[in-house]
């Protein structure tokens, strides 16, 4: 009889427990308002209509200032940025050996004039005894020959003086153009070697780009072409045209040298600016292009791509490799298929997984 009550005590207890725990839970509702965004279908192309290829601005009118004679430099009278005219002192560089040299030569100078008016008059003399019979044939000869060599002796002075002086002019370096000073390799008290640039200058305002065309679309590359310049750090597109069209890829590596002449504009253009040059050149592309708006990139350090709808009407981002831009659109070369539509804007801040309302 106990041990029936045991175990009808222990029934019980373990029907409480097991109903208390197995109550209904509610499921949870995700209440986040849907954000509002517009999508777009990816678009296709199969005839690209322009060449795009990298370039690079560079002033039209540019120098890199060097020296022919070593010397400590005694002084640098610019500073980057300054604007300099033609004919302006820029570097000094100590030149007073350059100084005893030139003493020396005026030195000559002085000796070798005096040799010659002394020869000069002894020829004169000569001369006139010659033809009064009282000087033989040798003699004068002889005083023929001093006259020549003082002669020779005393241009060989002058030239010297004109060397002493071209050497004066590598001393002080000055601005072969008017211009601004862009870059300052030296300092005061520095040594001044030949042939290493000390200075360089350009002309502001004046700018054309250097770009490089593979050998396989040269051909179609034509001197006064018009082309769209794409400056991609101020994202401005401006005008140029063709002025220069390498025939040789010898030293280039099978890419030929295009030079292109940009128009004035107000853009704050600078030298060293990347650049996407688009020549307008009718092709038929080897496989279909797959095209998106720049305005539809998203950017997070060196990675892009370009946020795209699930399954579930939720946002995901998808990265994507990208090729060559063309005008406002860029080149999709993996991530992205052609047959795929991706978010254009969105009334809202986007992220993975953040429920979307197609407009």
């Amino acid at each position: 009889m106990k041990i029936y009550i045991y175990l009808l005590a222990l029934t019980t207890t373990v029907f409480f427990i097991t109903s208390c725990g197995s109550e209904d839970k509610k499921p949870v509702t995700d209440s986040t308002p849907a954000i509002a965004v517009k999508v777009s279908q990816v678009e296709t192309n199969s005839n690209s209509p322009f060449l795009s290829v990298s370039g690079k601005i560079q002033a039209t009118n540019s120098a890199d200032l060097s020296t022919r004679m070593m010397g400590y430099v005694n002084k640098v009278h610019v500073n980057v940025g300054d604007n300099v005219q033609k004919g302006q002192l820029l570097v000094s560089i100590n030149n007073s050996d350059l100084q005893a040299k030139r003493a020396q030569v005026n030195a000559g100078i002085t000796e070798a004039t005096a040799a010659f008016n002394n020869a000069q008059k002894d020829y004169n003399r000569f001369k006139n005894l010659f033809a009064d019979n009282s000087a033989s044939q040798k003699e004068l000869d002889d005083m023929t020959a001093n006259f020549e060599m003082a002669k020779a002796r005393l241009e060989a002075a002058n030239q010297m003086k004109n060397e002493v002086n071209a050497q004066f002019a590598y001393s002080n370096i000055t601005a072969p153009f008017s211009g601004m000073i862009t870059s300052k390799t030296v300092e005061a008290g520095n040594m001044a070697n030949p042939g290493i640039p000390l200075i360089s200058i350009e002309t502001p305002e004046s700018f054309e780009v250097m770009a490089m065309v593979p050998e396989s679309e040269i051909s179609e590359i034509k001197k006064g072409t018009t082309v769209d310049v794409l400056v991609k750090s101020i994202n401005k597109t401006i005008k140029g045209k063709v002025t220069e069209v390498s025939t040789s890829a010898k030293n280039t590596g099978g890419q030929y040298l295009v030079k292109i002449a940009i128009e004035k504009t107000e853009a704050n253009i600078l030298s060293g600016m990347f650049t996407t040059v688009q020549f307008p050149v009718e092709r038929i592309a080897k496989s279909t292009l797959v095209l998106i708006p720049t305005e539809a990139i998203v950017t997070k350090g060196q990675l892009s791509g370009v946020y795209t709808i699930s399954q579930s009407n939720t946002a995901m981002l998808r990265w994507l490799r990208l090729g060559r831009t063309f005008g406002n659109q860029v080149e999709v070369l993996s991530g992205l298929n052609a047959d795929e539509a991706y978010i254009v804007s969105a009334e809202g801040k986007l992220f993975n997984g953040v429920k979307i309302s197609i407009q």
